[in-house]
């Protein structure tokens, strides 16, 4: 079936022409990126994972003091987990940093620090997926594997007018079938880089560029008049709000308080600010619920600001609160990985993103 599909899709495409107006278009018209310099497996890696789920213009900068700091596969190895997140901070999806951590670990363990270039030792490797194995595979060795992300589905979505829901797997996986066929044997690297450039700066989500396409004359949306019906995607969940209270809590002239996240789940190992969770209590049992869970008790003294922080899944709705210890010994702490940091030391410390809005108020 899956066989047939494709062998239908294709009937109509000139794949030698296709090849040579997506390459030469791309080869003339791209981006000029740090990762791009740049053919060494490693760094295209870390690109790679640090531009999922994130713009590139956010990454750039990133990117170029991430290597800066972790040059190769062996410094990154010999980092502890607390650099790297600290390098890392600001870019949210934290186990994507970790992942990358375990994953160089190995290569650097069992493979000599050479990343593999073969798609069963590379996809085996933590945190990486298909599209991370495909691009690595193509840019930095040039062998013709798929790289399918969401950019490359919306483009052979509406190139190949597939009126699929391209959020099921087995879509994804008929993409890949589909450039596995189409993809240019003598230069993958351009070819997929291409279909990613295409979907970034042309064959955007809701204005695509039609006019200005190099393979206007290969897609059958554009013939029908139906390039904005394609992608077809189910809509994505409504995201679930969770409000809580941060309390700024000032010991004295030592500095503040703030604590280490489990080691598991979301921001995993990130340091902050306590948090005091709404949905289970009230503001008023603040001071009360703090005394049960941290053993010290404190003053609520003002609110310093409100907050919301968006994430691929939930919704934090922060009060920011300011408050003091009441008594004289914090060193009372009940709670293990809480410590007192000075607001100059709080840089040495990975937080996520509102929390560090907040260093930066204080500061």
């Amino acid at each position: 079936m899956k066989t047939e599909y494709i062998h239908q899709k294709l009937k109509h495409i000139d794949k030698k022409q296709f090849q040579h107006d997506l390459i030469t278009w791309f080869e003339n018209e791209q981006r000029d990126l740090p990762w791009r310099k740049s053919q060494d497996p490693y760094k295209i890696w870390i690109s790679e994972i640090m531009l999922q789920q994130t713009k590139v213009d956010t990454v750039i900068p990133y990117y170029e003091r991430f290597i800066n700091k972790f040059p190769t596969p062996a410094d990154l190895s010999s980092a502890t987990e607390q650099e790297v997140l600290k390098a890392w901070e600001g870019l949210g999806y934290y186990s994507r940093a970790r992942n990358l951590q375990h994953a160089v670990r190995e290569v650097v363990s069992e493979y000599g620090g050479i990343v593999p270039s073969t798609p069963e030792r590379l996809g085996s490797l933590k945190g990486v997926g298909p599209y991370t194995t495909g691009a690595i595979l193509s840019i930095a060795y040039d062998i013709p594997a798929p790289a399918v992300d969401g950019n490359v589905m919306r483009v052979l979505s509406r190139i190949f007018l597939i009126e699929e829901n391209i959020a099921k797997p087995s879509v994804r996986s008929l993409f890949e079938h589909l450039v596995e066929k189409l993809i240019s044997k003598q230069n993958p690297s351009s070819f997929n880089q291409g279909l990613m450039e295409l979907g970034a700066l042309i064959c955007t989500p809701n204005s695509p560029a039609c006019l200005l396409c190099p393979l206007q004359q290969h897609c059958q949306a554009f013939a029908e008049g139906r390039e904005l019906e394609l992608p077809i995607k189910e809509k994505a969940k409504k995201k679930k709000t969770i409000p809580y209270t941060v309390l700024v809590i000032r010991n004295d002239h030592e500095g503040f308080l703030i604590e280490k996240r489990p080691d598991k789940g979301l921001l995993a190992n990130l340091w902050q600010f306590p948090m005091a969770p709404l949905s289970d209590i009230d503001k008023k049992s603040i001071p009360h619920w703090f005394y049960g869970e941290y053993g010290i008790k404190i003053k609520i003294e003002k609110q310093i600001d409100t907050m919301k922080h968006v994430f691929s899944h939930i919704i934090w709705e922060l009060d920011v609160i300011e408050a003091s210890i009441i008594e004289e010994d914090a060193n009372k702490m009940e709670r293990p990985d809480t410590t007192v940091v000075s607001i100059q030391d709080m840089a040495n410390f990975p937080m996520p993103v509102p929390h560090q809005k907040i260093v930066k108020q204080l500061q």
